[in-house]
């Protein structure tokens, strides 16, 4: 199922630096109608607002704060794309680490995701069931020892992506994922690695989004994880979601 950007509306959760940033830019070069960006400090986004003040509307967004999702999915209720960006990164083993940094991780990576598909299903059921984004990362595939707790959220909200395919695709939503490897964000800095830019994500992301990607990998390092994930994790959903559409 094919989604072009031109004419849409889009909604984008962490909007105000790094991927989220990017896709904002990209969504509204490529012809969105209207951007929705979601940010915790909508004063991030007047510079992207002044650029477009027409077809972006800032929306104030804690994904972590289940009531402020409703209230931004109320708003936002013409959206037919929605993206799920905003992420958390924290550091330190499991044995040792920051327990409040983990559950953050978690309140952002995976809860985050999970409320906002809770908020905009039915309005996007209504739109014709449109396309709903949600960032993992390749560590979500395969837990990275020097980042275990942001890894094992990153499993969580993969494990989300593959449970809203199933419910929000009998509405006849196109649930994408999306597997990062290194990208050169705010998030990443200090760590000595060869990183992508976040405007090359975002366009392999719309790419993906117009092509009817499923899972897309936007980047060299990610693209690594494809022919291991299509022969593993994804023959696995494919093998469960037939199992249980079977008739009783």
């Amino acid at each position: 199922m094919t989604s072009k950007i031109e004419n849409q509306t889009a909604f984008v959760t962490g909007s105000n630096r790094g991927i989220g940033r990017a896709i904002a830019e990209a969504l509204l070069q490529r012809g969105s109608s209207k951007v929705y960006a979601a940010a915790r400090d909508t004063d991030s986004l007047s510079d992207l607002v002044a650029r477009y003040p027409d077809r972006v509307v800032p929306v104030p967004l804690d994904v972590t704060d289940q009531e402020q999702v409703k209230a931004a999915a109320a708003t936002a209720q013409d959206a037919s794309i929605v993206i799920n960006n905003a992420g958390a990164l924290g550091s330190g083993s499991l044995l040792e680490g920051n327990l409040a940094e983990f559950r953050r991780e978690f309140e952002v990576n995976y809860w985050g995701p999970l409320y906002v598909a809770r908020a905009f299903a039915n309005s996007l059921a209504r739109n014709g069931g449109g396309t709903f984004v949600t960032i993992s990362s390749v560590a979500g595939l395969a837990n990275f020892p020097v980042i275990p707790s942001y890894s094992d959220s990153k499993a969580a909200a993969h494990s989300l992506i593959a449970g809203t395919r199933f419910e929000l695709g009998r509405n006849g939503t196109k649930v994408i994922g999306v597997y990062p490897g290194p990208v050169d964000t705010d998030m990443t800095k200090g760590m000595e690695m060869e990183k992508v830019s976040p405007a090359s994500v975002a366009e392999h992301i719309l790419d993906g989004i117009e092509n009817g990607i499923e899972d897309i990998f936007p980047d060299p390092f990610a693209l690594t994880y494809a022919a291991p994930y299509e022969a593993g994790h994804k023959m696995l959903e494919r093998r469960t979601v037939e199992m249980l559409s079977q008739p009783a």
